[in-house]
């Protein structure tokens, strides 16, 4: 068995698709088809169901694939292992973010980066914590910054990073006169644009105000913080945004913030990693930074 047979079935599995996965391994869709042929002979049972086209893996092919990613990991594991006993760490780290922690994740990168300069970091931005789940678990990333709650996070390690409050953003001529908090029920008579359905902090939003049996219709909605905060900055609107978020990157001029009472909301951004043992030393090094960080205490206890 070798690697490059695991690497093109790996591919396969993540593509569904021949031509696909052959370009995304650079080689011929011929050598790709024949290596896994040969892959299924020397394991004895089907990988792939195939017709005139890709048609899925076989049952036997879907349990085998977490192997594959497995042992491809564990090679990766390895060779930096390797590495490090000789030049410190280094290899790549791939580390998913969920928006509301685009601007936070940089009180962790950052001091990893700053002791260990060899390693590249890559984040993907704009994910949704299910997604991250699943691509650690499949060791397609490394690491992921999201919300843990309602998430089956069984086979990760789960290391707490802060808890996020939502907080009332508005140009200071909407909140004339206002001081102190706002309550939910006084936020949504505001000229409200606020985070599209469906994403975890809009979902905070939506619970709290369940509770209230109260609802919120915005006549803008979008999967950015930064263009809530573009709008916001016009002095025409308001939104609702999470605390830590402002923390990092500080509250523009003429914006006013209230925080929300009644009822008080909070929720915990997490790092996640693969709980596979013995973990590639770069994960490992993100975890020691996570605890080493204070993020928490960076975030004035939030």
């Amino acid at each position: 068995m070798l690697f490059r047979q695991l690497e093109y079935f790996v591919a396969l599995a993540h593509e569904r698709h021949f031509a696909r996965a052959a370009s995304a391994c650079y080689v011929s869709q011929p050598a790709l088809s024949e290596a896994i042929r040969k892959l299924e002979q020397e394991l004895d049972v089907p990988l792939v169901r195939r017709g005139r086209k890709f048609e899925g893996l076989t049952p036997e092919g879907e349990r085998l694939v977490h192997w594959a990613r497995r042992i491809l990991a564990d090679r990766d594991a390895l060779k930096q292992e390797a590495a490090a006993l000789q030049t410190g760490l280094t290899g790549e780290l791939r580390v998913g973010v969920v928006p509301a922690a685009s601007t936070t994740v940089a009180l962790l990168t950052d001091p990893f980066c700053a002791t260990h300069p060899l390693v590249r970091v890559r984040l993907e931005m704009n994910l949704r914590s299910a997604g991250i789940v699943e691509r650690v678990r499949r060791f397609e990333l490394d690491a992921g910054v999201l919300y843990p709650d309602q998430q089956d996070t069984d086979e990760l390690v789960v290391t707490p990073l802060y808890q996020e409050r939502p907080v009332l953003i508005a140009g200071t001529e909407l909140l004339t006169g206002r001081s102190g908090t706002i309550t939910w029920s006084e936020a949504i008579e505001l000229p409200l644009c606020l985070l599209t359905p469906g994403m975890r902090g809009r979902r905070l939003i939506d619970d709290a105000l369940a509770g209230q049996g109260r609802t919120v219709t915005p006549q803008l909605e979008t999967d950015s913080l930064v263009t809530l905060l573009a709008h916001v900055r016009t002095g025409r609107w308001a939104s609702i945004v999470p605390q830590p978020w402002l923390e990092t990157l500080g509250t523009p001029a003429g914006v006013a913030v209230l925080p929300l009472d009644q009822p008080p909301v909070r929720a915990l951004i997490a790092l996640v990693t693969n709980k596979a043992e013995p973990g590639s030393p770069v994960t490992r090094a993100l975890i020691r930074a996570a605890h080493d960080a204070g993020i928490h205490e960076a975030l004035d206890g939030v």
